[in-house]
């Protein structure tokens, strides 16, 4: 719990019933609940808390060496992408793990990678500052964006991918538009390392501004929608992607790391600090409420069913 020491605590397992379900046994100040071949319940009364671990459904050992740091799965489902400490990015059969191709052109690490909503293509950055849009099919380094003056951290797709965004540790956001492999602008400059970006579409009562000059033809896609930017400087600020105007800007408790849509109305972001903090755009004065587990970076957010899935450094 914030504030308070750590407690550590130890699972044994003495044995196993005839059904084929371990007998498991905790250390003092810790109750283990129900146990199934799949999960296994903890609880700190002390405390009042309680986690359910759960088995993995699959591992796949052998596709990288070390630490995974970005990965995503085809709209279809059929193929991964993935990359890692190890200075590798591959595609990979999400059924089995057969790694199926290895993409390589980035110089240092790289970062982030996704697939385009076709499934055969996918969008990377590294920490040489550049994009790579790759096609899954052959393994080929179809156009390379380069402008960015720092690490590239975070990436989106807008639409059906004919333009995509940026986000890089030299503070800005840019758009890039893919058919000419040129930057359509920068839509925010932050002065501070943009750690994670989402793109969503808006509510018709949001004023997401007018741009300043007629947007370039080559935009596709950008009306409507706003740009969350998740900064280092402790503020998660949304853009209107169209007219790079300001739509808010709240301050947290610490770096922001991710963010997401969970609707065109409610937002999340996460902190450094181990903070989530749910939002609605119309109003950011105040959160709906502020989500804290521990006090673990919190490093990614994704919505699922009603609510979301959040990975912690933990």
């Amino acid at each position: 719990s914030p504030g308070k020491p750590t407690l550590y605590g130890s699972l044994t397992r003495r044995g196993l019933s005839t059904e084929g379900v371990p007998d498991i046994a905790a250390s003092e100040g810790f109750l283990v609940g129900e146990v199934t071949k799949k999960s296994i319940l903890v609880s700190c009364p002390h405390e009042n808390v309680s986690t359910k671990f759960l088995a993995p459904y699959t591992t796949f050992c052998r596709i990288h060496q070390k630490s995974i740091t970005c990965l995503d799965i085809s709209s279809g489902g059929g193929l991964g992408v993935s990359t890692s400490t190890d200075g590798t990015m591959k595609i990979w059969q999400a059924a089995n793990g057969e790694i199926r191709r290895l993409l390589e052109g980035h110089v240092y690490d790289v970062n982030c990678c996704r697939f385009f909503p076709s499934g055969l293509v996918v969008l990377s950055g590294g920490m040489d500052a550049q994009l790579k849009v790759w096609s899954a099919e052959d393994a080929t380094c179809v156009v390379t964006f380069k402008g960015h003056k720092g690490g590239i951290l975070d990436t989106a797709i807008v639409e059906r991918g004919r333009n995509v965004v940026s986000c890089s540790r030299d503070g800005t956001a840019r758009l890039w538009d893919c058919g000419k492999s040129a930057c359509l602008g920068v839509i925010s400059d932050c002065a501070s390392p943009v750690n994670g970006l989402a793109v969503g579409t808006a509510g018709s009562s949001l004023n997401l501004g007018t741009p300043e000059e007629a947007p370039s033809e080559r935009e596709v896609g950008t009306e409507g929608k706003i740009l969350l930017l998740a900064r280092e400087d402790k503020k998660l600020q949304g853009v209107g992607l169209q007219s790079r105007q300001p739509v808010f800007l709240f301050v947290g408790s610490d770096a922001f790391n991710c963010c997401t849509f969970l609707s065109s109305t409610y937002i999340l972001a996460g902190t450094q600090d181990g903070n989530i903090y749910q939002l609605d755009v119309r109003n950011t004065n105040a959160p709906i409420q502020v989500i804290h587990r521990s006090g673990a970076p919190v490093l990614s957010l994704l919505p699922y069913r009603d609510g979301f899935v959040a990975s912690q450094g933990n």
